[in-house]
C-alpha cells in the first residue's frame, strides 16, 4: 500500500534523467501488468522510471514514470485485484483508466483467467471508488470456436451486460484477427481440446456485432469497435482505448495498427510475459515461454523482462505502432 510521502521518485544513481514530454503510459497491451506485475509497477513508480525493450529490435528505452512526466496511465487487465489497493496512490502520480477484459469464455480458450463473477465484482468496486468512467469493459476478441457460435456469444454477452449495466458505460468489441501465431495457438488448442474454430465472413461478423449493439443498448452501455472499421454497423462507435480526452490532455492520434484511433502512448510491457493462457492472444507466441519469463521476472529489476529471457520479435502481420520510437 502507498503511504504519504512515498510518491516522490527515488533518485536513480548513475542514470541521468532524460528530457521528456509528458505522455500517456500504457500498462500494458503487451502483458497484464496489474495481474502479474503489480509489485514491479509500484516499485518503478517509486523509482520514477522503468526500462522497456523495443519489440522490433534496437535495445531498451528509458520511460519516465515521475509525476509531471506522465499525463495518465491506461491499465489493460483481466484481473485488477493485485493493484486495487494501491490505485489511490497511483492516482497521486497521474490519473488512470482501466481497459478490463471480461469474456466468460471456456477454459479451452483461456485457461488461467479469473471467473466472470470475480471480474464483475472488481468492475463494481472500480465504479464505486472512482466513478463509472474509470473502466471500459472489453468483450474482445470475439472468437468463433470451442462452442461459441453467434447464438452462444449473444447469450453470453447478454448475461454479462445484465450484470454490468449501471457499472460501466462502454463496452469495447473486436473480432479476433488470425495472425500467424494466433492461428497456430488456436489450432493447437483445438487439437488438444477437440473443438473447431473458424474465421467467419465479414457479413457473419457484422450480423453478430449488430446483435451485441442492441443488447448493450438495452443495458445502457455504449458499444464501440476496436480497430476494425470495416465491421462497423449502425449504433457501433469507434473505440479509443487510449483516450486523451478521458485524462484530458493534448495528444495526437497514433494508433497501433490501421483503423486504431488511440492517442500517442508509451507501452511499458513486454511480449511473451503474460501467463493467462488465452490461446487467441496476439501478445503471446508461446505460452510455455510466457510462463518461463514470468517465473524468471525480478520485481526489483527496472524492466519487466528478466535479463536473458526470450521473447519473439513482433512480426509484420501483427499490431505495430505507426511511430515505433514514440509508441514503445
Amino acid at each position: 500500500m502507498w503511504r504519504a510521502g512515498q510518491l516522490q521518485p527515488e533518485p536513480a544513481p548513475g542514470l541521468g534523467l532524460e528530457s521528456t514530454v509528458p505522455v500517456i503510459v500504457s500498462a500494458s497491451y503487451r502483458t497484464d501488468i496489474p495481474a502479474f506485475y503489480a509489485s514491479w509497477f509500484l516499485a518503478r513508480l517509486r523509482a520514477g522510471y522503468c526500462r522497456v525493450a523495443n519489440p522490433y529490435g534496437g535495445g531498451t528505452h528509458r520511460v519516465s514514470l515521475a509525476p509531471g512526466d506522465v499525463d495518465g496511465f491506461v491499465f489493460w487487465t483481466r484481473n485488477m485485484r493485485p493493484l486495487l489497493g494501491d490505485l489511490d496512490g497511483v492516482r497521486e502520480v497521474a490519473p488512470f483508466t482501466v481497459q478490463f477484459t471480461l469474456t466468460g469464455y471456456p477454459r479451452a480458450l483461456e485457461s488461467s483467467v479469473i471467473g466472470a463473477e470475480e471480474g464483475v465484482t472488481q468492475l463494481r468496486e472500480l465504479r464505486r471508488r472512482f466513478g463509472q468512467r474509470v473502466a471500459v469493459w472489453r468483450y474482445d476478441p470475439i472468437v468463433f470456436g470451442a462452442g461459441l457460435d453467434a447464438a452462444a456469444h449473444a447469450a453470453n454477452f447478454a448475461g454479462l451486460a445484465q450484470q454490468l449495466g449501471g457499472t460501466v458505460d462502454e463496452v469495447a468489441l473486436s473480432v479476433v484477427h488470425p495472425y500467424r501465431k494466433t492461428r497456430r495457438n488456436l489450432d493447437r488448442a483445438a487439437q488438444r481440446h477437440g473443438f473447431l474454430w473458424h474465421d467467419p465472413s465479414v457479413e457473419e461478423k457484422r450480423e453478430l456485432l449488430a446483435q451485441l449493439v442492441a443488447i448493450a443498448a438495452e443495458h445502457g452501455i455504449a458499444p464501440t469497435l476496436c480497430s476494425q472499421p470495416e465491421l462497423l454497423v449502425p449504433g457501433l462507435g469507434e473505440s479509443r482505448c487510449i483516450d486523451a480526452e478521458q485524462c484530458p490532455i493534448a495528444a495526437r492520434q497514433s494508433g497501433n495498427r490501421p483503423g486504431c484511433r488511440c492517442a500517442l502512448s508509451r507501452d511499458i510491457g513486454a511480449y511473451d510475459t503474460c501467463p493467462h493462457g488465452c490461446v487467441y492472444c496476439y501478445a503471446v507466441a508461446d505460452r510455455d515461454r510466457a510462463v518461463g519469463n514470468f517465473r524468471a521476472h525480478d520485481p526489483a529489476a527496472d524492466s519487466p523482462l528478466a535479463e536473458g529471457s526470450r521473447t519473439a520479435l513482433a512480426r509484420e502481420d501483427e499490431p505495430r505502432p505507426r511511430q515505433a520510437t514514440d509508441s514503445l
